[in-house]
Parts: C-alpha cells; sequence; structure tokens
C-alpha cells in the first residue's frame, strides 16, 4: 500500500478514505505479526509511516465531520 501525503488524502473522497484506513490498518497487522512472531520486517521504517498515514486519513476525517 502506498504512504500517502496530506495533500492526496485532501483529494480522496469519504469512501476513499475509509477503504484506505482499512488497507493501511490490515497492512500494519501484518507487519506487527512479524515483528512479534520474532522476524524482522523487510523495512523497519514502514510501521511507522503506515501509522503516521493512518493517523492523516483520521484527521481528514474529523475535519470533514466539524
Amino acid at each position: 500500500m502506498a504512504i500517502f501525503r496530506a495533500k492526496e488524502i485532501a483529494q480522496f473522497s469519504d469512501t476513499e478514505l475509509a477503504e484506505n484506513e482499512e488497507k493501511l490498518r490490515l497492512e500494519l497487522i501484518q507487519n506487527y505479526g512479524k515483528v512479534s512472531a520474532g522476524g524482522a520486517p523487510e523495512n523497519p521504517g514502514k510501521i511507522r509511516e503506515v501509522r503516521r498515514t493512518i493517523a492523516r486519513i483520521k484527521t481528514e476525517q474529523g475535519k470533514r465531520q466539524a
């Protein structure tokens, strides 16, 4: 899954935001699973970027509700 920036996220529709958030959450769970099983993730910085992208999506959703 791609990492999105705030400008890109602002252009998504509400349904696209929800879909991307769900995909990113699944990716995050998979990465955490690899780490908890004792393996090393392919890209250690990926977990941080996925978490930040999810936060950007949640921020945009909050702006739209207000």
